[in-house]
This record gives C-alpha cells, sequence and structure tokens, in this order.
C-alpha cells in the first residue's frame, strides 16, 4: 500500500464538548501530523471501509514498518487489549482531540465550508464512498474531514455507558447534514465491520506514557468507575489495561 501523504499541522488549542455529560474541555495540541486524505485504494482514489478499529491499528503498524518507522501499537495477547506508544514516530490513528483541531484547521463554524462544496454527504444521493480530494479542502489543505467515510479516532467513545466502544468522526456519504459537523462524534464496538467507516492516520510522537493530545488513560478509568446503579443499557469498561 502506498504510504499517505501528510500535512504538518501546527500546534494550538481545541474545545471539546461531551453531550451526554453536557461538559466541554479545552486541549493544548502539539504540533503533529494528518493525512491530506482518507487511506485509500490507489486505484479506484475511493476511501478503503469496512475497517474495523482492530484493522486499522494492524494497518498503522504496517505503514510504519514500510516507512521504517517505529511502530505505535502492541497487540495484547487476548487479541482486544492494544497498548499506544505515545513516543513512536510512526503511523496512528488520531485522538479525538487531534481529529477536530484538523478538521476545524482553525475555524469556529459546524462545518469549515458549504457542505454541498466540501463534504460527500445525503445531499448528494449516492450508493457509496467517492474519490477522495475531488472536494474542496479544509485551510490546512485536508480533503474529506467532512463526508465520504466516518474515520475512526485512538479514544473510547464512553467508557462509562458503552464499554470498549472506540469513537468515529467525520460523517459519511449517506448521512444528514446534521450529523456531518466537526463536533459531531459516533461509537462502534472496535470488531464492527461497517461500509461508511475508514481511516486518516497521524503521524507524530506525543504526550507521555498513558496521556496525549487530550486522551488520558487515567480519565478513561475514572469515567468506567461507575458507583451508583446502572441505567439500563450501560456496560461500564471495568478493566481497562493498555
Amino acid at each position: 500500500m502506498p504510504l499517505p501523504i501528510m500535512a504538518p499541522l501546527p500546534s494550538g488549542r481545541v474545545t471539546l464538548r461531551d453531550a451526554r455529560r453536557q461538559t466541554t474541555r479545552a486541549v493544548e495540541v502539539e504540533s503533529f501530523e494528518m493525512a491530506v486524505h482518507p487511506l485509500h485504494d490507489p486505484r479506484t482514489g475511493r476511501p478503503i471501509t469496512a475497517l474495523t478499529w482492530f484493522d486499522t491499528i494492524g494497518l498503522c503498524n504496517e505503514l510504519s514498518e514500510t516507512d521504517d518507522l517505529q511502530s505505535a501499537y502492541t497487540r495484547g495477547e487476548d487479541g482486544r487489549t492494544v497498548a499506544w506508544n505515545t513516543a513512536a514516530d510512526g503511523y496512528r490513528v488520531p485522538t479525538e482531540a487531534e481529529w477536530e483541531y484538523a478538521c476545524r484547521a482553525g475555524t469556529t463554524s459546524p462545518t469549515y465550508g458549504p457542505l454541498e462544496d466540501v463534504a460527500w454527504t445525503s445531499l448528494d444521493h449516492l450508493d457509496g464512498p467517492q474519490p477522495v480530494g475531488q472536494k474542496g479542502a479544509n485551510p490546512w489543505g485536508l480533503h474529506d474531514m467532512l463526508g465520504n467515510v466516518w474515520e475512526w479516532c485512538w479514544d473510547y467513545a464512553d467508557t462509562a455507558r458503552y464499554g470498549d466502544y472506540r469513537t468515529l468522526r467525520g460523517g459519511g456519504w449517506a448521512d444528514e447534514p446534521w450529523s456531518v459537523r466537526a463536533s459531531v462524534r459516533r461509537g462502534s464496538a472496535p470488531d464492527a465491520v461497517l461500509e461508511d467507516v475508514g481511516l486518516r492516520v497521524a503521524r507524530g510522537p506525543v504526550g507521555t506514557a498513558g496521556e496525549a493530545q487530550g486522551w488520558s488513560r487515567e480519565a478513561d478509568r475514572q469515567r468506567a468507575a461507575i458507583r451508583w446503579p446502572l441505567p439500563v443499557g450501560w456496560t461500564p469498561l471495568r478493566d481497562i489495561v493498555r
């Protein structure tokens, strides 16, 4: 698989919102690199889809090996735990803070341009993903951050409510406009196969062990430590080992 084209992004700040807990938090983001396009088939230009979160971890390590970089991830013997070496210089999935920071590219509106100009959505009446780079880029030169396919992030969606679900960002070709915004988040099981889900890689060593770019292992544990009766359907991730 060809190596992705990467764009260096400056350091800065992004504010993340959690709709369930009705909270916001500001995250200082260190400089890192983000792929200009979602990972795609060089023969067709269309995003590679139906990737599980576990698939993306393996693809990131494969790209790192191809580029003679240090792999970011180690898979546990149980097949479900994944450790992230935040000091590795290899390819990886972005944190949610990195993803939203890259998507907004210094803008503050829900989208970085009119959706019909920058994103493939339900407005286009499509039956599948479109070749990357055909719609307008954001101010930092990144294409398809909104629409076309959802993109996996590193973070858990909500360790208190959804167990080991991981976060998806960006919206897909069949999504309504209200769902294709910089702040919208969706979660799914790490082994789920979804036709509108792909991957955009990041690169760059950031943070320290267990903490990086808006993500914290300890914060995950605290959110999962529910001590009151559980609402129906909640499945806290009691044991977080990474």
